[in-house]
């Protein structure tokens, strides 16, 4: 299976070596050794934050990286320009057609590339942060909304020209041999401003969708009963609370989403926010701003929800809040 070279799972029967694929770019040969070395970790609690984080990021990243592939094909200037529309369900039967069941996990491996370290330094990050000023009291919904803002603004920062990448290849507009010479090519076509085309338009997505998600999480945990909180219910109820406050963060930070793809794809045509913006209502009115919107909040909401739900169970165990 070539899932490094060209980021493409070849069979819709190897997503279970895919997330194995995963595991093994941390420097971990087997999945039972990465559950070793998170359970055995005698090291600081940051350390053990980021494993567990890289772990349930990378399970839920090849899981729905379908959803995000879709929504990458509806926001692309070739379903934008066109006059008749395809829809969410058009969209994935003609990749299917096209390119096979295996051609919804393209792209699988920058995100791979993207969200192991990616997911792993923001839950650091924000364990971090609340372990840091809020080790005696839990923070209150602004302070949440800061906390995750925060984390995810030093993420998207360090992680955006992977994403570039990721995005290049989802649209299906450019061919490269694999990540590492993506970003090379990147590079020397484009220059740094190539790898960090749509920082602003990426910033203003994922910083208030972090923010807005993790205090909505947090307020909604605290409103679990206090007896349900040790029974084996507890992580249908954190995925729950994942699913709404990732429908509510998801919906808000759509239009940057939309930018934010246009400005990646064609860095040299939309050098500011501005630009993207005008082309997408040009286009398709003020409904353009929310093209992609089905797959994405699917994807978001349900990626979040169980990187969550999965990351607070390893925490549990190890003992860590």
């Amino acid at each position: 299976m070539e899932v490094c070279r060209v980021g493409v799972i070849r069979s819709p029967d190897h997503v279970g070596v895919a997330i194995r694929f995963g595991i093994q770019s941390m420097g971990y040969r087997r999945l039972e050794d990465y559950s070793t070395r998170i359970r055995t970790s005698n090291k600081a609690p940051m350390i053990k934050s980021f494993l567990a984080g890289s772990f349930s990021g990378t399970c839920s990243t090849i899981l729905f990286q379908p959803l995000d592939l879709v929504k990458t094909r509806l926001q692309s200037p070739l379903a934008i320009g066109s006059k008749s529309h395809a829809g969410m369900l058009k969209t994935l039967v003609t990749v299917i057609r096209n390119e096979k069941v295996a051609g919804l996990w393209k792209g699988v491996t920058p995100s791979i590339w993207r969200c192991v370290p990616g997911v792993g330094m923001y839950f650091c990050t924000l364990h971090e942060l609340k372990a840091f000023f809020f080790s005696e009291t839990d923070p209150t919904a602004a302070q949440s909304l800061l906390l995750g803002a925060t984390a995810r603004s030093i993420v998207g920062v360090s992680m955006l020209p992977v994403t570039v990448v990721k995005v290049r290849y989802e649209c299906g507009m450019f061919q490269y041999r694999g990540v590492a010479a993506a970003l090379k090519e990147l590079y020397r076509h484009e220059g740094r401003k190539g790898l960090y085309s749509g920082l602003s338009a990426t910033l203003l997505r994922d910083v208030p969708f972090s923010g807005i998600y993790f205090m909505c999480y947090s307020e909604l945990k605290k409103r679990i009963p206090s007896d349900q909180l040790d029974s084996s219910f507890v992580p249908v109820l954190h995925f729950t609370c994942g699913i709404v406050a990732g429908a509510m963060a998801s919906a808000v930070t759509q239009p940057a989403d939309v930018i934010k793809t246009q400005m990646q794809i064609h860095p040299y045509k939309h050098k500011w926010m501005g630009s993207a913006a005008i082309t997408v209502y040009e286009i398709d009115g003020l409904k353009g701003f929310f093209r992609g919107i089905v797959p994405r909040t699917v994807r978001r909401t349900l990626m979040a929800a169980m990187a969550w739900t999965v990351y607070e169970q390893i925490m549990k165990t190890l003992g860590l809040k």
